[in-house]
C-alpha cells in the first residue's frame, strides 16, 4: 500500500521518473568482467584473458555448464573498453570489430540460447573511464535504443567525465529512455558513488524509482581491506542506506573478488555472508575456468545465496560492534526467519564469543538453528547463552527459523539493539556450543 500512495504521488508531481520495470525483484546474480579483466585489450599477447567476445562465451559456458546459472548466476556483464574508438557513420556506438567481431547482438544470442543475459557497460560523460566513446545526453535515447536493438538485457552507466549537473538530467533520462524502447532492461546507476553516497547530494527514494541497482562507494579492489573500507562504510551509514533497498532497487557494494587472488579462504566466506547480509547483487569477478573448488564450493552455497535472494528484500543491518573486535548483523527473512551473522575482525586466534538471542532482541521461543558453512543444526531457546567460535576475519553464519515475530520497528531505528525486555527465568540455562 504504501509503495502504491508514493507511485501515486510521483505520477502527480511529475518530480521522477518511475522505471517501473518488474526486473530485480530480488538481487541480480551472475559475473562481470571489471576486477578480474580491467581494460586488458591485448589479444594478441594474451588472447585467453582479453576484452573479446571470447572471454564473455567462455564465461557463459561455464556459468551454464557447472551449475551456477541454476543457482541464479544468470547475468554476463561486459564492462568498460568493448568498443570502437569512434561511433560508426550513423553516431551509434559500435564494438571492437577485432574483439567483438560477430558484433553485440549475436554475443546476446549466444547467452540467451544458454538461458542467460547479457549486460553492457556506458558512460555518462563524451569518454568512458576507460577512454572509450561514452553516453553523454545527446546522445542517450539513441544508445538506449542501440542496446535494445542488440538484445542487451542489463545496463550499467558509469559517470567519468561528468559532471552533477549532467548526472543530475542523465541519469533519469537513461531511466525514462530505457524504459521507452519496449526492452526490460535492468538499469544499473553510478550515480550516487559520483555524489559521495549519502544525503542530500543523494536523493534515495528518487534512486529507487530509476534504478535497479545504484554504487554508492568506490570500485573494490582485489584485497581484504577493500572488503572491510567498502562493509565499513555500507554499516557506519546503515540508517540511510538499509530503507533505501527492497525489490527490483538495491544498493550495489560491488562485485565479489572470491576465486581471485586476494582473500583466504575465510575471508572469502566473509564476504559471501555480507554481501547476502546486505542484500547486495553477487556479481563475481573472477576467472570461471580456473576457479578453485574451495572458491566454487564458497560461492554455491545454496543457503548463503538463499538468504541474499529472499523475497522480503530487507537490508540487513550490523546491530552489536563489540571491543573484542566481533561484530553481529541482523537480516530479517521471509517465513519468519531470519539469518545472524558473526563476525571477527581479530587477526590472531578463533575467539569465542558468548550471547543468547534474547540478547540479540529474539522474542521469547524455541529457534531452529542452521550453520550456513558447516551444515550443522541445533535447537536454542532464546535465553540460553551459547557460545560461538569464530575465526580471524572469519563468520560464522546462521540461518534462525522460529515461530516469534521480529520487532521491525526497531530494526529501522539504527544502532545497537537495547531496551530489551525479557523473561529471565531460564537465564541459567546450560550453554550451547556452535563451531
Amino acid at each position: 500500500m504504501h509503495v502504491a500512495v508514493l507511485f501515486f504521488a510521483f505520477a502527480l508531481t511529475g518530480t521522477t521518473l518511475a522505471l517501473d520495470n518488474g526486473l530485480m525483484r530480488t538481487p541480480p546474480m551472475g559475473w562481470l568482467a571489471w576486477e578480474r579483466y580491467r581494460c586488458d585489450i591485448d589479444c594478441e599477447n594474451d588472447p585467453k584473458n582479453c576484452i573479446s567476445e571470447n572471454l564473455f562465451m567462455d564465461m557463459a559456458d561455464r556459468l551454464a555448464e557447472d551449475g551456477w546459472k541454476e543457482l541464479g548466476y544468470v547475468y554476463v556483464n561486459i564492462d568498460d573498453c568493448w568498443s570502437s574508438k569512434q561511433r560508426d557513420d550513423q553516431g551509434r556506438l559500435q564494438p571492437d570489430p577485432k574483439r567483438f567481431p560477430g558484433g553485440i547482438q549475436k554475443l546476446a544470442h549466444y547467452l540467451h540460447n544458454r538461458g542467460l543475459k547479457l549486460g553492457i557497460y556506458g558512460d555518462m560523460g563524451k569518454l568512458t573511464c576507460g577512454g572509450y566513446p561514452g553516453t553523454p545526453l545527446d546522445k542517450i535515447e539513441l544508445d538506449a535504443q542501440t542496446f535494445a536493438e542488440w538484445e542487451v538485457d542489463m545496463f550499467k552507466y558509469d559517470g567519468c567525465y561528468s559532471n552533477a549537473t549532467e548526472q543530475e538530467q542523465g541519469y533519469p533520462l537513461m531511466s525514462k529512455a530505457l524504459n521507452a524502447t519496449g526492452r526490460p532492461i535492468g538499469y544499473s546507476c553510478s550515480w550516487p558513488a559520483y555524489q559521495g553516497g549519502l544525503p542530500p547530494k543523494v536523493n534515495y527514494t528518487q534512486l529507487g524509482e530509476i534504478c535497479n541497482l545504484w554504487r554508492n562507494y568506490g570500485d573494490i579492489q582485489d584485497s581484504w581491506d577493500s572488503v572491510l573500507n567498502i562493509v565499513d562504510w555500507f554499516f557506519e551509514n546503515q540508517d540511510v542506506l538499509t530503507p533505501a533497498a527492497g525489490p527490483g532497487r538495491w544498493n550495489d557494494p560491488d562485485m565479489l573478488i572470491i576465486g581471485d587472488f586476494g582473500l583466504s579462504m575465510e575471508q572469502s566466506r566473509s564476504q559471501m555472508a555480507l554481501w547476502a547480509i546486505m542484500a547486495a547483487p553477487l556479481f563475481m569477478s573472477n576467472d570461471l575456468r580456473t576457479i578453485s573448488s574451495g572458491a566454487q564450493s564458497i560461492l554455491q552455497n545454496k543457503m548463503a545465496i538463499g538468504i541474499n535472494q529472499d523475497a522480503l528484500g530487507i537490508q540487513g543491518r550490523r546491530i552489536v560492534k563489540e571491543k573484542s573486535g566481533i561484530e553481529v548483523f541482523w537480516r530479517p527473512l521471509s517465513k519468519n526467519a531470519s539469518a545472524l551473522l558473526f563476525f571477527s575482525r581479530r587477526t590472531d586466534m578463533p575467539y569465542r564469543y558468548t550471547t543468547s538471542l534474547s540478547k540479540l532482541n529474539y522474542t521469547a521461543g524455541s529457534y531452529k538453528v542452521f550453520n550456513v558453512f558447516t551444515d550443522e543444526t541445533a535447537s536454542l531457546k532464546d535465553s540460553t547463552e551459547f557460545v560461538v567460535s569464530v575465526n580471524p576475519t572469519g563468520v560464522v553464519m546462521w540461518y534462525v527459523s522460529a515461530p516469534a515475530k521480529f520487532n521491525l520497528r526497531q530494526f529501522y531505528q539504527g544502532g545497537t539493539l537495547h531496551g530489551r525486555v525479557y523473561d529471565d527465568r531460564e537465564e541459567n540455562a546450560i550453554p550451547r556450543v556452535f563451531l
